[in-house]
């Protein structure tokens, strides 16, 4: 009994690590969340902190696992009443990542250093690319069924083209921020849209 206790409060430390984190590397960027502020944020010494993930990769892997948590919750709190498209709500997270640069700076990094076949990270990256096209290809699909979506269109490519189009502007919004995300995802989804009737 004392180690599902001991396990309980593991699970609820992370927890509480994930959320400071998200907290401290919005507000001071990821190029200058150290583990060392991480692990001051919860009252931890480095060690304690890595504890609790096999490594630092790990550690800001489930800082972005954490971060798409909660990006939901959000939304669903704030649609209670309507259902959200998967597009509409693509559009509202990039509009929302303009508000947390330290969180869309580590998401571009850690993307990068994933494509190593043995990085903490990628198994995260590949599962979130992998859940971000089903859930297009499904939204697209239905757009087509509808007719609010061009019929012609290949809609897994689509769905590759729009993760593509993100990753490439929240990379260029870094460099840029006078570049508007939310409105760049917005016109590339009126060019799916059918033609209107002569």
């Amino acid at each position: 009994m004392a180690r599902r206790g001991s396990y309980a409060k593991g699970i609820a430390k992370r927890e509480e690590i994930l959320s400071a984190a998200l907290e401290v590397i919005a507000r001071n960027g990821y190029g200058r969340a150290s583990v060392r502020e991480l692990a001051d944020a919860v009252g931890l010494s480095q060690a304690g902190l890595l504890h609790y993930f096999a490594s630092k990769e790990e550690l800001f892997a489930e800082i972005l696992r954490k971060r798409d948590e909660v990006d939901r919750e959000t939304l669903d709190a704030a649609h209670a009443d309507e259902r959200l498209s998967m597009m509409d709500g693509f559009v509202e997270v990039m509009r929302h990542n303009a508000d947390v640069p330290g969180l869309v700076q580590l998401y571009a990094r850690l993307s990068a250093e994933a494509t190593e076949a043995d990085h903490a990270a990628r198994p995260f990256f590949t599962e979130r690319f992998r859940l971000f096209r089903e859930l297009s290809v499904e939204s697209i699909r239905e757009g087509q069924q509808d007719g609010t979506i061009r019929a012609d269109l290949d809609a897994e490519r689509i769905a590759s083209l729009m993760l593509a189009a993100a990753d490439g502007l929240q990379t260029q919004w870094l460099m840029d921020p006078t570049i508007d995300m939310a409105e760049h995802i917005e016109y590339l989804l009126t060019l799916l849209k059918p033609p209107a009737a002569a």
